[in-house]
C-alpha cells in the first residue's frame, strides 16, 4: 500500500511539473487582438498604431524606443483568450508611453517574446503555458505630421 501511494503521489507531481513547463510560442491574429470588445473599448484611438512594416504617415519627429512585457493569468482560459488579454495589456502600455512623451503613434511594433524579434504586419507571438501568457513589444514612438 505503501509502495503505491508513494508511486502515485511521484506520478502526480511529474505530471504537474509537465504541465506547468509548456510554454508553447504561438503566432496570433493583430485583427482579433484589436477587435475584441475589451480593445475596442480600451484602446485610444488618437495614438495610432503600426506593425511591422505598415506603412504610416510621414514621420515629424521621432521620440524613442520603447519595449513592454506583459504576462496574465491562462488559468481555465484558452490560449487565444489569455494571448489576447496579455496582448491588450501591452499595448495599452505603450500606447500610455507614447502619451506620456508627447507621441501621436507607435510605428514599427513588432513583437519581442524571450528578446526574440518577429514583425508582423498581420500577426503577433504569444507565449502560453498552463497558468500564464505573456506578451512582449518593442515599438517606436514617433509625432506623425499632420
Amino acid at each position: 500500500m505503501r509502495t503505491s501511494t508513494f508511486s502515485l503521489t511521484l506520478l502526480l507531481v511529474l505530471a504537474s511539473a509537465a504541465a506547468t513547463a509548456r510554454d508553447d510560442h504561438t503566432m496570433f491574429p493583430l485583427e482579433d487582438a484589436l477587435n475584441a470588445p475589451e480593445a475596442k473599448q480600451k484602446l485610444d484611438p488618437n495614438v495610432k498604431l503600426y506593425f511591422g512594416n505598415q506603412s504610416h504617415p510621414k514621420v515629424a519627429k521621432v521620440i524613442g524606443e520603447w519595449s513592454t512585457n506583459k504576462k496574465t493569468n491562462a488559468f481555465n482560459k484558452s490560449d487565444k483568450q489569455a494571448c489576447e488579454w496579455a496582448f491588450l495589456s501591452a499595448i495599452l502600455t505603450l500606447e500610455g508611453r507614447a502619451r506620456s512623451e508627447g507621441g501621436n503613434a507607435i510605428i514599427n511594433i513588432r513583437s519581442n517574446y524571450k528578446n526574440i524579434e518577429t514583425s508582423s504586419e498581420t500577426e503577433y507571438m504569444c507565449g502560453a503555458g498552463a497558468f500564464v501568457a505573456g506578451v512582449a513589444f518593442k515599438g517606436e514612438v514617433v509625432k506623425l505630421a499632420k
